[in-house]
This record gives structure tokens, sequence and C-alpha cells, in this order.
């Protein structure tokens, strides 16, 4: 199970609202300078991620909580991110390329073709990862409070 802690910030019927902070995951990374997803980071800006959760641990606004996810439920919507994509690239560019009785013709039409495929991986993508989302084997859930949040009176008093 992957977690990763959040916090509470609000409670209704039964459903809690958490707040998680994006991390890159090479934050600890020598290479900075030259990644990727740092660069990504840099220009996007670091947006806190909300989910909302069934609150099985009786969490309350304001309590830091760990939330987990199922190591198999990342493996799958990452390879389907990547590979999806990719092997519709490669398959259009194939058999746009299969599809020229020429060679020495002009070269567009694999490319179109491969960029056909790229789109229709994508949607293969979008409709896997909304299966997945549907799936409750493969949703966050919360696992245990951390901290609890003070009640209003103490919390005054600090």
């Amino acid at each position: 199970m992957i977690e990763e802690h959040a916090i509470v910030t609000s409670i209704e019927a039964g459903i809690a609202e958490v707040e998680i902070m994006r991390r890159s995951g090479c934050h600890a990374c020598n290479a900075r300078s030259g990644c990727g997803v740092s660069l990504l980071d840099q220009v996007l800006g670091r947006r806190p991620q909300r989910l909302l959760l069934a609150n099985k641990v009786a969490a309350r606004p304001g309590d830091e909580v760990v939330i987990g996810m199922p190591e198999s439920a990342l493996l799958k919507a990452a390879l389907a991110a990547y590979m999806m994509p990719l092997a519709g690239l490669l398959a259009g560019a194939i058999a746009g390329d299969l599809m020229i009785a020429d060679q020495s013709a002009d070269q567009g039409l694999p490319l179109l073709f491969g960029a056909f495929g790229f789109v229709v991986g994508l949607l293969g993508t979008r409709l896997y990862s909304r299966r997945l989302a549907a799936d409750p084997r493969w949703r966050a859930v919360l696992l245990r409070r951390v901290t609890q949040s003070l009640p209003v009176g103490l919390a005054n008093m600090h």
C-alpha cells in the first residue's frame, strides 16, 4: 500500500475531503536542473490535490491523516498512461508505412496514421482510467489519523 499524508478540509455525510500537496517524485534528487518533472513543477506550479474519501477513521476537519492506495492501482495507471499512447503511435505509423506502395513516395501517411494512433491511445487511456476509478478496489482510502485537530475553544487559548 502506498501511503501519503493529507489534511482533512471538511466532513459531510460520512465523506471526508482531504487535501494533498503534490510533490515531485524526485524532490530530493540532485538532478533537479535537468529533470523534466522538476521543470514541469516550476512551470505549472504545485497545486493541492483534493480527494473525497469515506471517513472510516472518524477524522475531523484539521486532522492530519494517512491515505493509502494499492501499489497495483498505481502500476496499472502508469502503464496505461505511458504505454497505450506509445503503442497507438507506433501501430499507426507502421500501418501508414505498410500502406505506401512506393517507398520513394511521400512519407506523410505514416506520420498522419501515427498521430491518429496516438490520439486513439490517449482515448483508450482515458476510458481505462475511468474504469479503474469506478472500481472500489483501486480507490484511495483513509487509513488512520496522525494528529487530531484541537477543539475550537482550546485552539483559541494558544
